[in-house]
C-alpha cells in the first residue's frame, strides 16, 4: 500500500489556522472526521492526547507526526497540515513545527498499513523533500510530491510495489439458499481486501445465478483463489493456482485471515473428468472432514431443491384463493395453480434433492444415479428421508465404481464418464433402493403419524425447539438443520413446523431493529443505522441480518435472540399457524392459516428479544471510549 492511498485531497490542510499544539490536534481531527474517517472524534482525540502525554511526537526538523491506533477510526488515514509561521509543539529540538502528519490507524491495522506509515517517517528525513512540502501551492501538488518521493524510495526496495502492482485475489461465495450469506461474504472479502491494500474480484453463486463470473484472464493473473461456500463450486478452472477452501461464514467473520492465508494455500491440481476433485470433495478422510462434507453435500441438495418448494408451495397456497367458500370446489384458475405447483413443481422435490447431493459428491456422473434413486424414493412414498439416503448412496456408489474402473487408460476417460459410470451408477443405486424404499416409507410414515398425533403441548415444545434453533447460528448448520426439517415436513404434508421455523427466523433481525429503535443508548450510531435495515431483513425472513450484532456481543445478544425465536416458534404452533410456502416472510402471511395470530406470535417473540437486549446490554456511555485513559483509582 502506498501513502497516497491513505493521504487524500480531503485530508489536507495547506494553511492551518491553529496557533497551539491543542489547536492543531483539534483542527486535524476535525478534518479527519469531515472526511469520514472517524466514528468517534472525541475518543480519537483522547487517544492522540494520551500518546502525546507519553512523549511529544514533534520529532524535530519542523515535523510532527501525532498518531493513534484505536477503534474510534473507521477507515485508516493520514491528514496533513501546514503552518508556514510555525507552531510550538513541544518538539524534541525545541523548535516550532511546520509540517504535521496526523496518522489515524484502526484498531485492527494490518502490516500493510503500518509499513506505509513507517515509510512516511523515512521520507520526512530528507531535507529537500521537507522544503518541497513547504512550498507546494495546492493539495494536488502535495500529493504528487509525496507519490513521486515514495516511488523513488520503493524503487530502491521493491520494484513491484513501486510499479503499483498489488496482490490480486479471486473469490467465489455461495450458500445453500443463495440469499444473504452469499453476498455478505462477498462484501466482507471486498472490504477486507480494501483494508489490506489488495485487489479482489468476487464471483457470487446466489439464488439468481452466477454474478460477476470469473474469466480465464482473471484466473491467469490471480495470485490466489478463495472459495467461501457451503455449496459445490467448480474448481477445475483454478488449476495451478493456490486455492483456499472455507465455509461461507468465514467470508463474513474472518475475511482478512482468508486473504492472508490464501497465498500459502496448496496449489490446486485439476483432475481429468473431475476424478481427484470428486474424491476430495467426498470428504473421505478424518471424521471432522467427513462431517463437514456431509453438511456441504446435503446443503447442495437443499439449495437446488428450494426453488421447487418455494415456487410450488406459493402457487399451491394461492390456489386456495380461488376455492368456492360454500361448495369447496376449486375454480379453473385455482386448478391450474394447484396442478403447476403440486402435481409438477412438487414432483421434482425429492429427485432434485437426491440428484444434487450425488452431484456434489461424485460430479456429473453421480447426478443421473441420484435423480433415479430420488424418483424411486418419491414414487415409493419414502419422501425426504428417502431422497437424502438415495443421494448419498448414489454419490458414494459412483465414486466406488470410478475407482473400480481406474485401470482404464486415460484415452477411454470419455467413455467411462458418459457410459460406464452412469450405467453402473443407475443400476446399483436403483437395485439397492428397490429394497430400501419400503422400509424407508414405513419410517417416513411413522414419523408423520407421530407428529400428526402430537398433543398441543408437545407441538408447542417442538415449535420452541425449532424456533430457537433458527437463532443459534443464524444461517449456520443448526439453523439449516431446522429449516431442512421444515422442508421435509412440507413434503410429508405437514405445514405447521415450517411456519414455526419461519417465525423463529424472522425474530432475530426484527428484535434487534426494535431494540435499536427504542433503546438507543444501548447501541452506537452505526448500529442504530444498521438496525433500521433489519426491519426489512426480518420481514423478508433473512435471519442473517442479526449476525453483525451477535458477533459484536455474543454473550448478551445470542441468548436474547434464541429466547425470542423460541417464544415465536412455540406460539406459532400453539395458534395453529401453517404455511405451504417455506419462504417469503410477511409476503406469504396472507396465504397462511391463522395469519393474524401468526403476526402476534412474531411480534411477541420480537418484543422478548428487544426487552432482553435492553436488560442485558450496557449503555454505550458506560463503556470506556477507545484509546481513552483508564479511570484512575482514588487513593486515600
Amino acid at each position: 500500500m502506498k501513502i497516497t492511498e491513505l493521504l487524500t485531497v480531503e485530508t489536507i490542510v495547506l494553511d492551518l489556522t491553529a496557533d497551539s499544539k491543542d489547536g492543531v490536534i483539534d483542527e486535524l481531527t476535525a478534518k479527519l472526521d469531515q472526511a469520514g474517517n472517524l466514528n468517534d472524534p472525541a475518543a480519537f482525540k483522547a487517544a492522540i492526547h494520551e500518546r502525546e502525554s507519553q512523549s511529544s511526537t514533534g520529532i524535530g526538523e519542523g515535523v510532527a507526526i501525532p498518531h493513534a491506533k484505536t477503534k474510534a477510526v473507521s477507515r485508516p488515514a493520514i491528514v496533513f497540515g501546514r503552518s508556514k509561521a510555525g507552531i510550538d509543539y513541544d518538539s524534541l529540538d525545541a523548535q516550532p513545527a511546520h509540517l504535521f502528519f496526523m496518522i489515524a490507524a484502526s484498531e485492527g491495522a494490518n502490516q500493510t498499513h503500518l509499513q506505509a506509515l513507517s515509510r512516511l517517517s523515512t521520507l520526512l528525513m530528507d531535507e529537500s523533500f521537507r522544503e518541497e512540502l513547504m512550498t507546494v501551492p495546492s493539495e494536488e501538488d502535495l500529493l504528487a510530491a509525496v507519490d513521486r518521493k515514495e516511488t523513488e524510495k520503493l524503487a530502491e526496495e521493491d520494484p513491484k510495489e513501486a510499479s503499483g502492482d498489488r496482490p490480486y485475489f479471486l473469490a467465489v461465495t455461495g450458500c445453500p439458499t443463495g440469499i444473504a450469506h452469499t453476498y455478505m461474504a462477498a462484501d466482507g472479502l471486498k472490504a477486507a481486501a480494501e483494508k489490506l491494500g489488495y485487489d479482489i474480484k468476487v464471483e457470487t453463486n446466489g439464488s439468481d445465478g452466477v454474478r460477476n463470473a470469473l474469466t480465464a484472464e482473471d484466473i491467469e493473473k490471480a495470485d490466489a483463489v478463495i472459495i467461501a461456500a457451503d455449496t459445490r463450486v467448480e474448481t477445475d478452472r483454478f488449476d495451478g493456482k493456490p486455492l483456499l477452501k472455507a465455509p461461507v461464514a468465514a467470508g463474513i467473520r474472518k475475511p482478512e485471515k482468508l486473504l492472508q492465508d490464501a497465498p500459502d494455500a496448496p496449489v490446486h491440481q485439476a483432475a481429468g473428468g473431475g476424478e481427484r476433485q470428486a474424491a476430495s470433495a467426498s470428504g473421505l478422510g478424518s471424521a471432522k472432514s467427513a462431517g463437514a462434507a456431509f453438511y456441504k453435500h446435503l446443503m447442495s441438495g437443499v439449495s437446488n431443491m428450494l426453488p421447487f418448494i418455494v415456487g410450488g408451495g406459493i402457487l399451491i397456497a394461492l390456489s386456495f384463493f380461488f376455492e368456492d367458500p360454500i361448495t369447496g370446489e376449486m375454480g379453473w384458475f385455482g386448478e391450474i395453480l394447484s396442478t403447476i405447483g403440486g402435481a409438477n413443481a412438487f414432483f421434482f422435490i425429492v429427485p432434485v434433492l437426491a440428484g444434487f447431493i450425488a452431484y456434489s459428491i461424485a460430479d456429473r456422473p453421480g447426478f443421473a444415479a441420484g435423480m433415479v434413486g430420488g424418483l424411486m424414493a418419491h414414487n415409493g412414498d419414502a419422501g425426504f428421508l428417502g431422497g437424502i439416503v438415495a443421494g448419498f448412496l448414489a454419490g458414494y456408489l459412483v465414486l466406488g465404481i470410478r475407482r473400480l474402473f481406474s485401470f482404464m487408460p486415460a484415452s477411454l476417460e470419455g467413455i467411462k464418464t458418459i457410459l460406464i459410470l452412469p450405467l453402473f451408477g443407475i443400476f446399483t443405486t436403483g437395485f439397492i433402493m428397490y429394497f430400501l424404499v419400503v422400509p424407508m416409507a414405513a419410517v417416513q410414515g411413522g414419523l408423520v403419524s407421530w407428529l400428526g398425533d402430537m398433543q398441543t403441548g408437545n407441538f408447542v415444545i417442538l415449535g420452541i425447539i425449532l424456533g430457537g434453533m433458527m437463532a443459534v447460528d443464524m444461517g449456520g448448520p443448526i439453523n439449516k438443520s431446522a429449516y431442512a426439517f421444515g422442508l421435509a415436513m412440507i413434503d410429508a404434508g405437514l405445514y405447521a413446523p415450517i411456519a414455526a421455523i419461519m417465525a423463529g427466523g424472522m425474530v432475530p433481525p426484527l428484535g434487534i431493529a426494535l431494540a435499536t429503535t427504542f433503546f438507543k443508548r444501548k447501541f452506537t450510531k452505526e448500529q442504530r443505522d444498521s438496525g433500521r435495515t433489519n426491519y426489512i431483513l426480518g420481514a423478508s425472513f433473512i435471519t442473517e441480518g442479526a449476525i453483525p450484532f451477535a458477533a459484536a456481543d455474543p454473550l448478551r445478544v445470542i441468548p436474547s435472540l434464541i429466547a425470542g425465536s423460541a417464544v415465536a416458534g412455540g406460539l406459532s404452533m400453539f395458534f395453529g399457524a401453517a404455511s405451504e410456502a417455506p419462504h417469503g416472510g410477511v409476503f406469504v402471511i396472507p396465504i397462511m392459516t391463522q395469519p393474524v395470530l401468526y403476526v402476534v406470535a412474531i411480534l411477541i417473540g420480537s418484543l422478548v428479544t428487544a426487552g432482553l437486549l435492553a436488560i442485558l446490554k450496557k449503555d454505550i456511555d458506560q463503556v470506556p471510549a477507545a484509546g481513552a485513559p483508564a479511570p484512575q483509582k482514588k487513593t486515600a
